[in-house]
């Protein structure tokens, strides 16, 4: 097999950012090298520029992908109003404004920001106290720490303070173990999010088999064994070196010592990127090596090769890395707790979104039963400005304050909210109404004059049963006396037709019960309106007859060929099919029709029906009031004709009731809502005919029932005589 020629293939680069920026912006200005350079700690955004940085590979998430799950760890927790800490350099500008730019995003507030720069308020005494005392007047539970490692901060008097603080390490801080352990009240209870690899189960299997005994011509491994177990190498002038070096005392191992277990590898994070890197690079330059003839190949093209193979490179049957350079990485939660000077370091189960792009996957699931906190009875650190408002309140954000700091005020009438933290409540549909406690849209009571749960309908039902049975009684008594003189006088045909008239008016109360349809809708006000108009065309017709039949009594008066049944019968027939003719119009252009009010009344849906067309409705309103009111003017200038019988006067009272109840109906009509309204309707409907119905035939029926000596003819004539 051919030797490869000695060609650097690509650059391994730390974790430190401004060493990475540096190296890619090196070689990046040699256009004719195409070395790759793979990381495995730098998580600056602008390395995933693949116009920048075209050939730049990491083995860690990009800020991007870490402040969004760190976000994504704060809403959980439902967590709003958080601190800062990080350091006074160029990362720590970089990161912190990242930082607060994803926060912004996920309307998380920050409180402060602190940096190194208050050892500098410190050394110059200068308010040092007043800020102090403003940071810890700030009502703030978490504090996140990015940046590179510092401890100026937590030797400060502010340290008290933050021992009741839960810290969150990001990944850059992750690795500084040694600052949880020597600051252990701040630190206790702690939370990091760290990045595990898909692919790290060759690394625990080469560290398993991982010590002298295995390798024992390795003398970079003794040499580390002896630094970190402190193993004598057998060596004498070796072993006082490092005993003198490193300040430590040597002695005899067995060689089967593992480096798994010591405190360095349990509790740092970086041995996981680091192989990743090898691991990919010894992949891609097998697959290199073994691809093709490699003794005429030129650095250039071998560089390119390496790259193009890095960007296609498979691992387990899935590319490594994605476009812009990163590699696909899976996330875990570690709880730090200190217990007896010894730090133990949790794993907590922690599902995120594998595609955070979506919105409807941005959530995660986490085992909070497996944390434990710094606080009393283990409860989950409220760090809120302002407590949550409950479903049925929303927000009320103060403008001299912080959007995370706010009121909870109650959502306004007919609006609800089902979730806490609502910045708007929602209003409920027409249809529905809020529930007491305004968290959920409840359908409204649906509303009408019903047959039998009602104590209107009952009422109305009752008088109206009441009022059919004596008119029908009356009828009656009117069919069996018709050829009496009480009966016969002014016309017994214009009698009957008002009594069933009538009679029929009474029967339309039943179209007002019930749930109202289009059909009933257009049936009661025609035939109210057209039954009514009947009937008190009948009174006019009467009247006329009484009036015409005492000027007919005078010698050779012209009235005479008026008499008779023609006169009345076309008087009804005229007044009656105006107000026909004017219901068929109703109907046919714009019909009453049923429809729901939501918005008379609150938590109730009005079942009722719509006139349609107001210019019908009053005009068969108005018409109808025009004949009432003829009627009574010319009964009322009858009503003293000199008659045994003269109904004229009966007349008058019959339609003074009538006009008095419309007159006094339609305001209270007009300015009631609902079922009410209807019920004014009905009331006029039985009022006005059971004033026609009282003050015309009660007389008659009392004369032909209990006075049938005056219900003779000769009595009329000596009457007439007299």
């Amino acid at each position: 097999m051919p030797a490869l020629r000695s060609i650097v293939a690509a650059f391994f680069t730390a974790a430190f950012p401004n060493v990475t920026l540096t190296k890619s912006t090196i070689v990046g200005l040699y256009f004719d090298i195409l070395l790759s350079l793979i990381s495995y700690g730098a998580t600056d955004t602008i390395l995933g520029d693949r116009h920048l940085f075209p050939h730049f590979f990491r083995t860690v998430p990009g800020d991007y992908k870490i402040y969004e799950h760190l976000c994504l760890l704060l809403k959980h927790f439902r967590w709003n109003w958080v601190g800062i800490i990080t350091s006074d350099n160029e990362s720590g500008e970089r990161e912190s404004t990242l930082l607060m730019q994803f926060l912004s995003y996920h309307k998380i507030c920050v409180a402060f920001i602190l940096t190194d720069m208050i050892k500098a308020f410190q050394s110059m005494n200068t308010n040092y106290q007043k800020v102090i005392e403003v940071i810890k007047n700030i009502p703030v539970k978490v504090i996140i720490l990015c940046g590179t490692y510092h401890d100026q901060i937590f030797e400060s008097p502010i340290s008290k303070w933050l021992s009741h603080v839960t810290m969150i390490f990001t990944p850059s801080w992750g690795p500084n173990i040694v600052l949880i352990e020597k600051y252990p009240e701040i630190f206790n209870g702690s939370l990091s999010l760290k990045t595990f690899s898909k692919h790290n189960a060759k690394l625990k299997h080469f560290i398993d088999g991982f010590y002298p005994l295995n390798y024992p011509e390795d003398l970079l491994l003794e040499n580390l064994w002896m630094t970190i177990f402190h193993c004598a190498s057998g060596k004498k002038e070796k072993d006082t070196l490092y005993e003198k070096i490193y300040e430590i005392s040597l002695h005899n191992c067995t060689g089967r010592e593992r480096i798994k277990d010591t405190w360095n590898y349990l509790h740092d994070t970086i041995y996981d990127p680091v192989f990743n890197a090898v691991l990919i690079m010894v992949n891609a330059l097998h697959q290199i090596y073994y691809s093709q003839d490699n003794r005429s190949r030129t650095d250039a093209s071998y560089q390119f090769q390496v790259y193009h193979t890095l960007m296609y490179l498979e691992l387990f049957g899935e590319l490594v890395f994605q476009r812009n350079g990163e590699i696909s990485e899976n996330y875990e939660i570690h709880n730090h707790i200190i217990v007896n000077q010894t730090l133990f370091s949790s794993i907590v189960p922690y599902i995120a979104p594998e595609f955070l792009h979506m919105p409807s996957l941005k959530a995660i699931k986490i085992n909070e039963s497996l944390i434990q906190w710094k606080t009393i009875n283990n409860e989950i650190p409220k760090a809120r400005c302002t407590e949550s408002c409950l479903p049925g309140s929303r927000k009320h954000v103060l403008k001299e304050r912080s959007s995370c700091c706010y009121e909870c005020i109650p959502c306004f009438e007919g609006e609800i909210s089902n979730t806490s933290d609502s910045e708007k409540c929602r209003r409920c549909p027409d249809h529905e109404w809020p529930n007491e406690n305004k968290t959920q849209c409840i359908p409204k009571l649906v509303e009408f004059l019903s047959y039998s749960d009602d104590v209107i309908s009952v009422i109305v039902l009752s008088g109206s049963i009441l009022l059919i049975t004596l008119t029908a009684g009356i009828l009656g008594i009117f069919i069996k006396y018709q050829d009496t003189p009480i009966v016969r006088a002014n016309n017994k045909n214009l009698s009957f037709v008002l009594l069933v008239s009538i009679l029929l008016s009474f029967l339309c109360v039943f179209l007002f019960l019930g749930h109202p349809v289009d059909g009933t809708c257009m049936l009661r006000q025609i035939c109210t309106g057209i039954l009514l108009s009947v009937s008190v065309s009948s009174l006019l017709a009467k009247t006329l007859m009484v009036c015409i039949a005492f000027k007919a009594t005078k010698p050779g008066s012209v009235w005479r060929r008026w008499t008779g049944v023609k006169l009345p019968n076309c008087v009804l027939l005229i007044c009656s099919s105006v107000q026909v003719i004017l219901c068929m119009s109703w109907v046919t252009f714009s019909p009453p029709f049923q429809e729901l009010d939501t918005h008379s009344y609150k938590e109730q849906m009005v079942v009722q029906c719509n006139e349609g067309s107001d210019l019908c409705f009053y005009s068969v309103l108005g018409y109808m009031g025009i004949l009432a009111a003829v009627s009574f003017i010319t009964a009322f200038v009858v009503r003293t004709l000199p008659d045994s019988f003269n109904e004229a006067k009966y007349i008058t009272f019959s339609m003074l009731v009538f006009c008095s109840v419309w007159i006094a109906t339609i305001p209270a009509y007009l300015s009631t809502k609902g079922k009410y309204m209807v019920a004014m309707e009905i009331f006029a409907i039985l009022a006005c005919n059971a004033g026609l119905l009282g003050c015309i035939f009660f007389p008659k029926c009392y004369i032909i029932l209990y006075r049938p000596e005056i219900n003779t003819k000769s009595y009329i004539l000596k009457c007439r005589i007299l």
